[in-house]
């Protein structure tokens, strides 16, 4: 067997996974739900149910008529619409953020958040009086020394793995790592984490799961053992000791499943699996274990690398493997971002086949879509700012101004597809997706206009060729997936001092008389929102049927404010940034 991989635990990491969270979501809006057996739907499914139900024996992925056999008085409610749980999910993310120092926050889907918390923790350790640990304080801000909270450095806050260890701080003893005690930085981030999920419960009515460690892999296993509204802190040691005492990290890892480790998953462990299972695995239907796999003869980064190598593998997948299962994970906590990379919205079918039924499904997925960007990307005025805002510089008209501006302005959208195979077709793309790019049109960042509207005329002016061009035929498919995404974010260039959003300000399309410069659809078909369905349906017909040319570029992008400016309208802009920078 190979060498184990030698370990770096100078970080703190706190995960945290809020408990049944899409329940919880209608829990907090309805307290009375949480006295009742609540369940999640989407399709058929139960994708979540709050304590209660499971109590009565109900639970995840089980099938809403099974669910109201087994409680017949569970409440069902639908949660095919994101929209609530995604903005919950940002809210929880903005508060336990006011609590970090630096810029390590990471969420991970809609109920689960790393925080890397090694200064904190520093700064807290130094301070601390060794004289009387029973009366601490955690200070929160290095600028006010009045805020935090009192706490018993004397013992660690909530359960530990493993059970019964010694809880106890630990000042004076030899240093595992680095100039300051491990076992003494994870028993301060316990009382952290117990902190923060107690302000999570009274300020926003969610409790949480936290895991305390030196990872985002061993803070999420860790956060596993005590559930729900609980936590879980790894003691020391994490190296087996000269003295012979044995490593936590490995004891608490040789009883899970290689499935169950982040990073792993079920493909490599399918692959990892099967040839220990050709190599002769005697446990029988039992899923082996990380102890099985990493006792394996012959076991270690160089076989690895042959059981989980080949085309498209990335490199040196072996030497990764081989520290996740020694609890070995240098990954940084990625930094808080303001808006994210990209905004996708898909669902998926059993069947779509047509292409009216397709557009249908478009300009439902291009609604929520805009809803999301308006979420995700937008913040409000403060009241200076839209008191500034009242002026509207000359040249410009006065419209109706909302209060609330972008923070970034994606530059792409993105539709992809993926086809579901045919029976009896040999068709070589099968089960591949397909996805087709274009440039967003500026009339998607007008605040003024109801989503569903500007859905409307992006599904029918823009994503109805892009679907052509990914599928040339209006029948012969199928798909199972429909994705529409926007990327390439653009952050606003700073926040106007007047207040004002440029992008919204000039809108040239809206401005100019539509008689005198009709907006063409691909293919040269005039766009009118007031025509009547079955000219719509006359033109959806007619795009399958246009050349293949790639969309043209409908203006450039301002160097300033990265704002898409129609060519006509870029002399307008210019002088507007001039008189701005006059001021």
């Amino acid at each position: 067997m190979a060498a184990a991989p030698s370990r770096t635990d100078q970080r703190i990491i706190l995960h945290f996974d809020y408990d049944c969270f899409y329940a919880s979501v209608f829990e907090v809006e309805q307290p009375i739900l949480k006295s009742l057996p609540l369940a999640v739907q989407q399709k058929q499914i139960v994708v979540t149910c709050n304590y209660e139900a499971r109590r009565r024996g109900l639970h995840k992925l089980q099938l809403i008529k099974e669910a109201k056999q087994v409680c017949p008085d569970v409440v069902i409610i639908l949660g095919e619409d994101l929209t609530k749980f995604r903005d919950a999910s940002k809210d929880l993310y903005l508060f336990l953020r006011r609590f970090v120092w630096g810029e390590r926050v990471e969420k991970l889907g809609f109920d689960e958040i790393f925080i890397d918390v090694t200064d904190v923790i520093t700064y807290n350790a130094a301070l601390l009086n060794p004289n009387d640990l029973t009366h601490s304080f955690f200070h929160l801000d290095r600028q006010d020394p009045t805020v935090g909270f009192d706490f018993d450095a004397t013992v660690i806050y909530g359960p530990t793995y493993p059970d019964g260890a010694d809880n106890t701080a630990r000042l004076g003893s030899e240093a595992e790592v680095g100039p300051s005690d491990l076992h003494l930085r994870l028993l301060l981030a316990s009382h952290l984490a117990g902190y923060l999920r107690g302000q999570l419960e009274d300020k926003k009515g969610y409790t949480a799961t936290a895991g305390i460690s030196t990872s985002k892999l061993l803070a999420k296993l860790a956060g596993t053992v005590h559930k729900p509204n609980s936590q879980t802190t790894l003691l020391p040691p994490y190296a087996t000791r000269n003295d012979g005492e044995e490593s936590n990290v490995l004891n608490f890892l040789d009883s899970c499943q290689i499935r169950a480790i982040p990073g792993i998953g079920s493909k490599l462990s399918s692959k990892i699996r099967s040839y220990i299972a050709a190599s002769g695995y005697a446990k029988g239907e039992d899923e082996p274990t990380v102890r099985d796999i990493r006792l394996w003869p012959g076991m270690g980064p160089s076989l690895l690398d042959r059981i989980l190598g080949g085309p498209g593998a990335p490199r040196d997948i072996g030497v990764r493997v081989w520290e996740l299962l020694h609890g070995v994970d240098n990954t940084q906590v990625a930094e808080a971002r303001d808006v994210p990379t990209q905004i996708s919205i898909e669902n998926s079918y059993r069947s779509l086949d047509n292409f009216e039924a397709s557009r249908k499904e478009m300009l439902a997925l291009a609604a929520s879509l805009i809803r999301r960007m308006r979420t995700d990307l937008t913040e409000k005025y403060t009241e200076s700012e839209v008191e500034a805002s009242d002026t509207v510089r000359e040249g410009v008209e006065r419209h109706q101004r909302s209060r609330i501006r972008w923070l970034a302005r994606p530059r792409t959208l993105r539709l992809s597809t993926l086809p579901r195979s045919i029976p009896g077709s040999e068709g070589a793309r099968s089960y591949s997706r397909m996805s087709h790019s274009a440039s967003l049109p500026q009339y998607i960042f007008n605040l003024d206009e109801s989503a569903d509207s500007l859905a409307e005329r992006l599904v029918r002016e823009l994503t109805t060729s892009m679907f052509r061009k990914l599928h040339r035929e209006q029948s012969g498919w199928n798909l199972r997936v429909l994705n529409l995404a926007v990327t390439n974010m653009v952050d606003v260039a700073g926040k106007q001092k007047s207040g004002r959003d440029i992008g919204k300000m000039l809108q040239p399309q809206e401005l100019v008389p539509k008689d005198r410069f009709p907006a063409p659809e691909p293919g040269g078909m005039r766009s009118e929102t007031d025509a009547p369905q079955s000219t719509l349906a006359r033109a959806s017909e007619a795009a399958w049927e246009e050349s293949d040319e790639e969309d043209i570029m409908p203006g450039v992008h301002c160097n300033t404010c990265g704002a898409l400016i129609p060519h006509f309208a870029r002399v307008a802009h210019q002088v507007y940034h001039s008189s701005c920078s006059q001021e």
